[in-house]
């Protein structure tokens, strides 16, 4: 089996500006992503597909490759992340020789442990029938009891027959990480979605998974971090 991790980092993030490569806990965010892939030990390759310079040699200096710029119609603001890995595996294929497996790591991914990306790829291996592999947290409060702002500023409930439920009884959800996606390269190259009845969850803990879209989510991840890291 060949696998490859494809990270992707694209140049032109807006709510934080150069969010990939920007200093998080004093190393480049996307240092944190390749390290993982590196202390996992089960990739072949460790590949950042990126339509920016910068970002692609600062890849370099962590260990990583940078072989190819991300096409433009590839790079843009609502660039979806499947035709990306696509792009990056029909690279490798032509260039290096066949994979197996893939797996996408997002650059703002400092939470990520090997361990958890070992677990992936051994989950996807003990079941023929699945496509997929990916972290996913439990949510902190019961979904069900979700209320919604309505237009004339009052409150309701999206599932008022759930008000007079205990918490409970109510059934647990659970969200998308944001870390990372093992998929047969089949899969990926298919397109069909990867949150389907063919994908496997790796459960996290909800203190190592953390969204970084705005500054305030980024200070909070710095603290939360150093908290878990009390070295760095």
């Amino acid at each position: 089996m060949k696998t490859v991790a494809i990270i992707p980092a694209r140049g032109g993030s807006k709510r934080i500006p150069r969010k990939n490569i920007k200093p998080f806990c004093g190393k480049p965010m996307i240092s944190w992503s390749i390290k993982a892939a590196q202390d996992s030990k089960v990739f072949d390759a460790i590949i950042v597909s990126t339509d920016d310079e910068e970002i692609a040699q600062v890849a370099r200096d962590c260990g990583a490759e940078a072989p190819f710029k991300r096409p433009p119609e590839l790079s843009g603001d609502h660039a979806l992340t499947l035709p990306v890995i696509a792009h990056a595996i029909h690279w490798f294929e032509e260039n290096r020789g066949s994979i197996t497996c893939a797996c996408c790591i997002y650059a703002t991914a400092p939470f990520l442990e090997p361990n958890n990306l070992r677990a992936g790829l051994e989950v996807l291996q003990k079941r023929e029938d699945a496509e997929f592999a990916f972290g996913v947290t439990s949510y902190a409060f019961p979904i069900f009891r979700a209320l919604q702002l309505k237009p004339d500023g009052s409150v309701g409930m999206f599932w008022p027959e759930n008000e007079l439920k205990r918490s409970q009884d109510l059934p647990p959800a659970f969200h998308d990480a944001g870390q990372f996606y093992w998929g047969r390269k089949e899969a990926f190259l298919i397109r069909s979605g990867i949150f389907s009845a063919r994908s496997l969850p790796i459960i996290l803990p909800r203190h190592s998974v953390q969204d970084i879209d705005t500054p305030e989510d980024w200070e909070r991840a710095e603290q939360l971090f150093r908290l878990i890291h009390k070295k760095i």
